[in-house]
C-alpha cells in the first residue's frame, strides 16, 4: 500500500498524463485512494495497469456505495492490486444522482456526467434516470460480474458492459435494494406454527 507521500507522487504522475483526472487523494486507516473524475476513469485505470513502476494489473474488487445524503451520492470503488509488490490501491469515482436536482454536483465542482451524454433511461421495472460510468470490462475481465452486481443493487449503469442485466435479484424486481433510501421491511413470513396458533 503506498503511503501518503507515495500516493501524492502517483497523483502527480497521473496528472502529467491525464490533467484534471485526479480530483483529490485520500489516505484513511492505512488505505490509499485516488478520487478520480468519472469521465476519465478508463484512462486512469489503464495508466495504473500499464505504466512502468506501477503495474496495478489485477482488479481484486469493484463495488459501489451510496453516501446519501451527501453529494455526490454514489461512488464506484476499484480495488487494484500489484501482485509483485503485494500493494493495493483504491480508485474511487463519485457519481451524482441524476434523478435529483443536485445530481450533477461533485463537492461544488460540476460533475463530468453533466458534461457527457445524459444518463440512460432504463425501461420496465427499473425505469428512471440512473447514474452512469464507463465499464472497465475491457481492461479487467474480472469486473464483468462485479459491475452487474453494482447495477443490480445500486442502479449504476456501466456504459459498454456486454450484459448489463440483474445478476442476483429477479429480472422483474423493482428497485435498488442497497440504496440508503430503499424501504426497510418486507412481506411477513407465514410459518405453519403461526397458522395453527393464529389462524
Amino acid at each position: 500500500m503506498p503511503d501518503a507521500p507515495g500516493l501524492e507522487l502517483i497523483r502527480g504522475e497521473v496528472e502529467q498524463e491525464h490533467p484534471g483526472a485526479v480530483l483529490e487523494t485520500s489516505f484513511d486507516r492505512g488505505s490509499a485512494a485516488l478520487i478520480v473524475d468519472p469521465a476519465q476513469i478508463l484512462p486512469v485505470l489503464a495508466w495504473l495497469r500499464d505504466s512502468a513502476g506501477h503495474e496495478y494489473a489485477f482488479l481484486s474488487s469493484l463495488h459501489a456505495a451510496d453516501y446519501l445524503p451527501s453529494t455526490p451520492r454514489f461512488a464506484v470503488h476499484y480495488e487494484l492490486l500489484n501482485r509483485n509488490r503485494v500493494e493495493r490501491l483504491r480508485v474511487k469515482a463519485m457519481l451524482g444522482d441524476p434523478s435529483s436536482a443536485g445530481g450533477a454536483d461533485v463537492g461544488g465542482v460540476e460533475d463530468s456526467l453533466a458534461r457527457s451524454a445524459p444518463p440512460t433511461s432504463v425501461t420496465g421495472p427499473v425505469a428512471g434516470a440512473l447514474p452512469e460510468i464507463d465499464s472497465c470490462c475491457e481492461l479487467f475481465p474480472t469486473a464483468e460480474f462485479q459491475e452487474r452486481e453494482a447495477f443490480d443493487f445500486f442502479g449504476i449503469v456501466f456504459r459498454g458492459h456486454p450484459d448489463m442485466t440483474r445478476i442476483l435479484m429477479p429480472e422483474d424486481y423493482v428497485g435498488w435494494p442497497q440504496r440508503r433510501d430503499f424501504p426497510v421491511g418486507g412481506e411477513p413470513v407465514t410459518f405453519t406454527y403461526n397458522e395453527k396458533l393464529y389462524g
